[in-house]
């Protein structure tokens, strides 16, 4: 089974509001509502690649309602744990002005709701495949990988993790099957500034080297890099298309090249779909279908079509 961990999910309101302005009555040309976060990101290409996960975290009151109906709609499997107070958070991003957003804070999550939580990860084992994704909540412990990483030390799960700073390093001790920082979070382990596929290489090795099996770099236009266990280095820049949308495309590079592992166990394969699902997610609106995916795949790496 797969499973994705979202601690505190959103729902994310996308405005278009093209003249925005301050301390005015703005109204929208066009708006979606539709299920945020990492995890939850990462359970959505998945389904559309065929891979059925379920996604856990906490949600809460109506807007947690509607989150869960929206991810059954899409076919996710629903592992949300419920919270008896609060909201699950809005957020809200300004789709004319880049980079604009307001979010929400959650919920408070109780120590009997991360205990349940826990309760449910205790059921996994060998050849379970486990993402953990984003930040942790104030509410909740700050250790809570490194829980989740002893509680499952020594059951064969391959465990994904998509971090950054302390909540990272702090797992590699632990052998995370793959972790993904793009260059600038890479760059920030070690301060320095990491520009091309290259500078990369060095540092993503640390990183193996402090106890990660497969290291993942994506860079954006520039492409990817990655560090496998296996010992090879795949590295290629960014397929070429007009990018639309930057929300969720490094989830969907992990989820593209985990579906392409379990599929083939394969890492020239698995990077090539994660770079195609990054890509056609980047160019959409939304995230990434199947078709999409394939097509950038064809397109950039040619060769077969997928199994």
């Amino acid at each position: 089974m797969i499973y994705t961990v979202t601690f505190n999910p959103s729902l994310d309101y996308i405005a278009d509001v093209p003249d925005f302005r301050l301390g005015c009555t703005n109204r929208t040309v066009s708006e979606r509502l539709i299920a945020g976060g990492k995890g939850i990101n990462v359970s959505i290409v998945l389904q559309n690649l065929g891979w059925e996960s379920t996604a856990l975290g906490f949600v809460a009151g109506f807007t947690g309602d509607e989150l869960s109906r929206q991810l059954e709609a899409l076919g996710v499997q629903n592992g949300f744990i419920r919270v008896p107070d609060g909201l699950t958070r809005i957020n809200l991003k300004l789709k004319s002005i880049d980079g604009t957003e307001i979010n929400g804070q959650g919920p408070v999550i109780g120590t009997e709701q991360v205990q349940e939580l826990m309760t449910r990860l205790d059921r996994l084992t060998h050849g379970d495949v486990l993402f953990l994704s984003g930040s942790i909540p104030p509410s909740m412990p700050d250790d809570a990988y490194q829980r989740i990483m002893t509680l499952l030390d020594g059951r064969d799960v391959q465990i994904v993790v998509d971090a950054t700073g302390d909540l990272l390093t702090k797992v590699l001790p632990y052998r995370p099957f793959l972790i993904k920082p793009n260059n600038h979070e890479l760059g920030a382990l070690f301060g320095v500034t990491l520009s091309t596929r290259a500078e990369v290489l060095p540092y993503g090795r640390r990183l193996q080297e402090l106890g990660a099996r497969n290291v993942l770099i994506s860079m954006a236009g520039e492409g990817a890099v990655l560090i496998a266990a296996d010992g090879s280095v795949q590295e290629a820049p960014a397929p070429k298309g007009t990018l639309i949308n930057a929300v969720g495309a490094g989830d969907s590079m992990v989820a593209g090249f985990m579906a392409g592992f379990m599929e083939r166990q394969d890492y020239t394969y698995a990077f090539h779909m994660g770079l195609a699902a990054g890509s056609a997610s980047a160019f959409s609106e939304n995230l990434a279908t199947r078709l999409e995916i394939e097509s950038v795949y064809r397109q950039t790496f040619g060769g077969p079509d997928r199994k």
